[in-house]
């Protein structure tokens, strides 16, 4: 409890530092929700800097995929690009609520929002309208999905933390699936 009392006093400190008109000539020092999660887990080390950093981008990609299946289902009119978003958001919610849990009881900080970029591409796609629209998530997806595969079976296999690298093998078959299926509409467009 005295930690997390320190970090929320220093966090503090830092936000009102800046609010003063402190230099900063050299950038903030944590421009992203993932690099402040980052620098948490950094200090606190409550697990190794792979799991914790495998964590955190799972998360912030998470919540951006979540983000974007919800765009799709609001944007799409090819069903099979509705059902793709349908399932998008209903797996990574879940995914995203159970790696919150396994951070919770690890005491791994996590990315509170989706970074700036994701919300760039947000607000790209947003302005876009069927095909168009339908062509450019499905590609992501697929991108995204890729990196995924590799980043989850990565994590699988060599992570530290037991929790995470358990929960890393038994989420990849469910990540394999969207990657299977970007691909398969992909194909068909």
């Amino acid at each position: 409890m005295k930690k997390i009392t320190f970090f929320a006093a220093a966090w503090l400190g830092i936000g009102m530092l800046s609010f003063c008109g402190n230099n900063t000539k050299n950038g903030p020092q944590h421009t992203t929700p993932a690099d402040s999660a980052e620098a948490i887990n950094k200090t606190d080390k409550t697990v190794d800097s792979l799991s914790a950093s495998f964590a955190v981008n799972v998360m912030d990609d998470g919540m951006m995929e979540v983000a974007l299946g919800k765009l799709a289902l609001e944007k799409a009119t090819d069903p099979r690009v509705k059902a793709f978003a349908t399932m998008s958001v209903n797996d990574r919610t879940r995914i995203n609520d159970e790696l919150k849990a396994i951070a919770e009881k690890r005491k791994i900080a996590l990315p509170s929002d989706i970074s700036a970029a994701a919300k760039k591409f947000i607000d790209k796609l947003s302005r876009k309208s069927g095909k168009f629209f339908e062509k450019e998530y499905i590609a992501e997806m697929e991108d995204n999905h890729e990196r995924d595969v590799k980043d989850f079976d990565n994590a699988a296999n060599n992570l530290e933390s037991i929790s995470l690298r358990e929960w890393a093998r038994k989420t990849l078959p469910t990540v394999m699936t969207h990657l299977d299926s970007a691909r398969a509409i992909k194909d068909a467009q």
